[in-house]
């Protein structure tokens, strides 16, 4: 028996071809770089995590009211959001006082969250040993769209009046939101600062930080987030894409002198710095 084979460009080829020209394209999503005006921000979604974000380590409950105080958000949208928020388990009504605070779902979003922190985990122990050795307090903080907030902190002594814990959110003008400020390219910094309350940072400071930064590798704070306060801090990005972290070591001027902080508490923190990633003192 004679069997045949279809020839290159016969109907069942065609046909082939005409579906795989009709299937649509598949497209790459691009870097889209134009913030809260891109036509893929969701303005509703921001507004929710804008109510949560009222939620800091500081404070234990809030009602409707403070909510729309605190977002400048009208007071009807605020109750939809809490609303939303306390039936997807993100915040627990609290029925004697009308009041809302973090509920559990919020736990499983952040512990996710720390969990695959690679750098948390590798910084720890290198932390513990300078609190250690300083007395001091260890943070590793991270930029979360309005402020630094600490993803590990280690206490180096109990007499600190200054515990500050994970989750806890410091202002860029603190030492560790300046070094990461003084971090970025120019452009970025630029763009950055123009998201934050005017004059919150001065350029003065910025400028002090930048040339700090590429000069010894870190940012210093004498004094001038609390009066009495010594830090210094160091930012690094990780070498698994992680992002850019900031490595900080303060505490009380007594157990961190200027001069102690700006050659022997800094060269530690640099050393930590060159253990975890390459420093961006470059940039």
């Amino acid at each position: 028996m004679q069997t045949f084979s279809r020839r290159p460009g016969s109907s069942e080829s065609h046909q082939s071809a005409s579906s795989a020209s009709r299937r649509p394209a598949r497209r790459k999503r691009q870097p889209d770089h134009a913030g809260a005006a891109s036509p893929n921000f969701v303005e509703a979604l921001a507004r929710g995590l804008q109510v949560m974000r009222c939620f800091d380590p500081s404070v234990e409950s809030l009602g409707n009211l403070e909510l729309a105080e605190r977002t400048g958000l009208p007071k009807s949208t605020v109750s939809r959001i809490v609303y939303t928020l306390t039936t997807l388990g993100y915040l627990r009504y609290h029925t004697d006082t009308g009041r809302y605070s973090p509920s559990y779902g919020v736990l499983a979003l952040g512990f996710a969250c720390l969990a695959n922190q690679g750098v948390r985990q590798l910084a720890r122990p290198l932390m513990e040993a300078l609190a250690q050795t300083t007395g001091a307090a260890v943070a590793l903080g991270a930029f979360d769209g309005e402020a630094m907030t600490y993803i590990e902190a280690v206490h180096g002594s109990s007499a600190l009046y200054l515990r500050l814990p994970v989750g806890y959110r410091v202002g860029m003008n603190s030492t560790m939101g300046r070094a990461y400020l003084a971090s970025l390219s120019l452009p970025e910094r630029t763009a950055l600062l123009q998201t934050l309350e005017p004059g919150l940072v001065s350029s003065t400071k910025i400028s002090k930080a930048c040339r700090e930064l590429k000069a010894t590798g870190c940012c210093f704070g004498i004094g001038d987030w609390q009066p009495g306060i010594h830090a210094v801090a160091a930012p690094f990005a990780t070498l698994t894409g992680e992002g850019t972290f900031v490595l900080s070591c303060g505490g009380p001027a007594n157990i961190l002198p200027q001069e102690r902080l700006q050659t022997v508490v800094a060269d530690s923190l640099n050393e930590i710095v060159r253990q975890l990633a390459p420093p961006l003192s470059g940039r």
